[in-house]
């Protein structure tokens, strides 16, 4: 999207925000928009949960119907492509009883028990490593 098409959506973001929000209630989705923000490739929409193929499409849709912005510029919405890790704290390497080391699963197992994760989506399967021999910590 060019500066001109994102200065016109941008000045008008909290009606864009409104009205986007009645096209996913309209389309029947459970996920609402949260903020609009842009950089220089184009406008980041954030919604409370991620967003399905339709709801994608009926963003697209709102956008390229927008008065103010050239619709030969709009180019295909889509979800962030990044991948991330994050760091358990406290979890041992090697289980106590067994030294034998932690499995995925037992991690599992404690993400669901602990209320920090309540909100927390695994999209890909868990990977243990312990980066060097004499740490007894492991990174998830």
């Amino acid at each position: 999207m060019n500066s001109d098409n994102i200065k016109k959506f941008m000045s008008k973001s909290s009606n864009h925000m409104f009205n986007l929000g009645k096209v996913l209630k309209n389309i029947k989705s459970d996920i609402m928009v949260d903020f609009i923000c842009s950089d220089l490739l184009g406008i980041i929409i954030i919604t409370s949960k991620v967003a399905s193929t339709s709801d994608l499409q009926s963003i697209k849709n709102y956008i390229k119907s927008t008065n103010s912005i050239d619709s030969n510029d709009i180019k295909v919405p889509c979800l962030p492509q990044s991948k991330s890790y994050f760091k358990i704290i406290g979890i041992l390497y090697f289980q106590e009883v067994l030294l034998s080391p932690i499995m995925p699963k037992l991690v599992k197992d404690i993400i669901k028990q602990n209320q920090v994760f309540n909100n927390v989506i695994l999209v890909s399967k868990l990977h243990v490593i312990k980066i060097f021999p004499e740490l007894d910590m492991a990174i998830i």
